[in-house]
């Protein structure tokens, strides 16, 4: 697995957020995106998760022999974020039971606790998520991420809300991703440069 960025532009209107955008990231590989708000690391992630198409440039993920544009490679990503959405009526084990059923997967409520368990929530699965504190919540998108064993993950704001035992996971799955496939991180906390073996530091002149 590999993916490749060339030129890459982004913007919004008038106003341009990335310009110039160059990187190509292996297998094994973690790319720590870093700068303040408003830089485009969002947008960065949106283009390469394929929720967002670039202005310009060229972006493609490369497994083996094939190439897959990001707006047909989401079966291939895992994807955590600050704002994606869960269904705070629904139990832990529900929400991931349903995104099961969304993707196409057959995944036994067995191994939806074992991944549960896996991420810090076990034996809180049967709990409805409007009982979460924030970091259970982000603790739960990370086994909404890994629920189809992702070649490739993307993180934006990674340990946002954690707790220093849920930075912990956090530090076990990205260490566990380097054996799957590709990370790739959007951050302002400097902190999580530790991740790197690339930075990509975006708001400079």
């Amino acid at each position: 697995m590999q993916l490749h960025v060339s030129q890459l532009s982004a913007g919004y209107g008038a106003r341009t957020i990335l310009r110039g955008i160059n990187f190509a990231l292996q297998r094994g590989e973690v790319l720590v995106v870093s700068g303040p708000n408003g830089s485009g690391k969002s947008t960065l992630l949106r283009i390469l998760a394929g929720l967002q198409a670039p202005s310009g440039g060229v972006v493609y993920y490369e497994a083996g022999d094939q190439r897959f544009d990001p707006r047909d490679a989401r079966h291939l990503i895992g994807w955590v974020a600050p704002d994606l959405a869960l269904y705070r009526e629904l139990s832990g084990l529900e929400n991931l039971r349903f995104f099961a059923q969304v993707r196409g997967l057959s995944i036994s409520d067995a191994a939806l606790n074992e991944l549960l368990a896996q991420v810090g929530l076990g034996g809180r699965g049967d709990d409805r998520l409007a009982a979460y504190s924030s970091g259970m919540t982000q603790r739960l998108r990370y086994a909404f991420a890994l629920l189809h064993r992702p070649p490739v993950l993307l993180l934006d704001e990674p340990t946002v809300t954690l707790d220093e035992r849920g930075t912990a996971i956090v530090d076990q799955i990205i260490a566990l991703q380097r054996r799957r496939g590709l990370t790739i991180i959007a951050t302002n906390d400097p902190r999580e440069l530790r991740y790197a073996d690339l930075v990509l530091h975006l708001g400079r002149s």
